[in-house]
């Protein structure tokens, strides 16, 4: 803008004409008053003020107009992403954010406020989110991650040992010593690529805290204790950088409320979770709609195969519904005005064709399994899964009672004893106690996870059942010949192991992370045939979730894949007794 006309005699007030105009297209930004610099060291505003001389000389006087240069504020690395300034979260924001909060409840409101304003979050991580998964940071995309000095020292404390919470930390430990191996002390202030690695999914950057920050804390909070400290930092960060959402990230929940009673927005680490709703787990079922046949059914293709012994009928249709459908998932259709039902499997999907299956009866007693007949649909498609020799992995999911154990060991007893389809039997399980731990076991790695198998030597009491005539010499040698072919094994011992034409048995799978599934499931050698089993609302690991669940992720996984199925088994059939408790209690 110019400078306004000088006035040609002492004390004369210029006419508003001989004011210049301001331009329009470019509105002068308000300036927002700084904090004290002890608050706001990172943000300077320097003021450069000319002073006012007013000279006389022959009744004119020259007066020097006052110029004040207001220098841009010289932000840190850690606020500014690029040279273009971050939009700011406005009252709007936080308005929009509370009514997304029902969809998504995990987010804090500055975080979904930050998603809807299009703002870069600064995530200042606990030590237990980078112990819990040692990829952790490279999972917020384009946002950065901040960590302070405690941090860094609390995985120091955890890097000794043979624990998973020790690998994890010397895991970290590398990554953090690869990204920083080659940068300059004077570099490290402005922020490391977390892409530098080659995780392209990583856009931000990783900043280290390199000064001291003290930020208020509420009197009583004992400053020397590791979460205190965290806290301090994230108070401090906001005082520095007021405008940039900053977000504490903590598997700890007692830290996560001090920090929302602090006023400071927290959340937990929720990127591992498979699924944010339990509800949405792939169930393995689909039924069809009662007006199925009528609108798939021009066209139809049957006919009938042979395979392993049994004849089965298939069904190639054509239809809206064909889409939403995946490979070995159950369709079924009870007509409510007395026709047939239908029961089948999905064999082939291409395009809105597909081939389906029909199934063996297992509910018929001339098709029992080791004298185990199916009580429901359910534990049918359970059985035709258990039974089929082009199936590798199959996952059965349900409440207590509902037959998961009893129906795994039955088949597993058919196609060893039986067909010779595999050789033995192998029983694991996670040793996670429901209440206090009883100490060292004595004995061998069997003996030692006996007290554990409990729920097996139930079933087996079931499935030994043989012939009355047989007498008490005939009904012993029949359970010394199937105990001789089931293995009980321990899971810290399955690390480099190759199993060969085994029926193994993962019970109470909802215990294992994701890691651990890992682990197991790529033990499979040639021939063999591994059975998740486990119940996502019984989970005894402290730090696992439904959502987080290794039987979760495996699920969710290997849904859809031609060799691999999956059955949530909804009806109890233990007893009435058993039914009724896990309806009222």
């Amino acid at each position: 803008m110019p400078l306004p006309k000088m006035p040609t005699k002492p004390a004369a007030l210029l006419s508003p004409k001989e004011y210049p105009k301001a331009d329009n297209t470019k509105p002068a930004k308000a300036l927002k008053a700084a904090p004290t610099e002890k608050a706001k060291p990172a943000v300077a505003v320097t003021q450069n003020r000319k002073k006012v001389s007013v000279s006389e000389s022959g009744g004119a006087s020259n007066v020097s107009t006052i110029v004040s240069q207001v220098s841009s504020p010289a932000v840190s690395p850690a606020v500014a992403k690029k040279a273009t300034p971050a939009p700011r979260i406005t009252p709007d924001h936080l308005v929009a954010a509370k009514a997304k909060a029902a969809q998504n409840p995990n987010k804090s409101g500055t975080s979904r406020a930050a998603d809807k304003a299009g703002v870069t979050k600064l995530f200042v991580l606990d030590t237990n989110v980078l112990m819990h998964d040692p990829t952790s940071l490279f999972r917020f995309e384009e946002h950065d991650v901040y960590l302070p000095m405690i941090t860094l020292e609390e995985l120091d404390d955890h890097k000794k040992g043979m624990s998973e919470v020790a690998r994890n930390a010397r895991q970290v430990s590398r990554s953090l010593d690869a990204l920083v191996g080659d940068i300059d002390h004077h570099e490290i202030e402005k922020g490391i690529a977390l892409s530098k690695l080659g995780n392209k999914d990583a856009g931000g950057h990783l900043y280290f805290q390199t000064k001291l920050q003290i930020g208020a804390l509420p009197p009583g909070l004992p400053q020397g204790k590791a979460d205190n400290q965290i806290l301090g930092v994230v108070r401090a960060l906001e005082q520095e950088f007021p405008g940039r959402p900053i977000v504490l990230v903590s598997k700890d929940i007692n830290m996560r409320i001090k920090a929302r009673a602090m006023g400071l927005p927290a959340e937990d680490y929720f990127n591992d979770h498979v699924l944010e709703d339990s509800d949405l787990l792939y169930s393995g079922i689909v039924q069809l709609p009662d007006d199925f046949w009528n609108k798939h059914g021009k066209g139809i293709e049957t006919w009938q195969e042979n395979k392993n012994g049994l004849s089965s009928t298939f069904y190639r249709i054509t239809g809206p519904v064909i889409p939403s459908l995946l490979v070995n998932q159950f369709v079924y259709l009870e007509p409510k005005n007395g026709e047939a039902s239908f029961y089948g499997q999905v064999r082939q999907i291409n395009g809105k064709t597909a081939v389906l299956q029909t199934l063996r009866d297992y509910g018929h007693i001339k098709h029992s399994v080791w004298g185990i007949t199916s009580r429901n649909r359910e534990q049918n498609f359970a059985l035709n899964l258990l039974m089929d020799p082009e199936c590798d992995f199959v996952t059965l999911l349900g409440q207590a009672g509902t037959g998961k154990t009893l129906l795994a060991l039955a088949a597993g007893l058919a196609q060893v004893l039986e067909t010779k389809t595999y050789n033995e039997i192998i029983v694991t399980r996670v040793t996670v106690p429901v209440g206090e731990d009883i100490g060292f076991l004595p004995g061998t790695e069997e003996e030692k996870m006996s007290p554990w198998m409990g729920a097996f030597d139930d079933n087996l009491e079931v499935l030994n059942k043989s012939d009355n005539d047989a007498g008490d010499w005939g009904r012993a040698a029949t359970q010394d010949l199937i105990r001789s072919k089931i293995k009980i094994k321990s899971l810290n011992f399955m690390r480099g192991r190759t199993f060969v034409n085994k029926f193994l048995i993962i019970d109470e799978a909802q215990n294992l992370t994701p890691k651990q599934v890992k682990t197991l499931v790529t033990r499979a050698g040639p021939g063999t045939k591994i059975i998740c089993l486990g119940n996502i609302a019984q989970i005894d690991t402290p730090y696992l979730t439904e959502g987080s669940s290794g039987l979760t992720y495996v699920v969710d996984r290997f849904k859809g894949w031609a060799h691999s199925g999956h059955v949530t088994l909804a009806r109890g059939e233990r007893s009435r007794l058993a039914d009724h408790a896990s309806e009222i209690l």
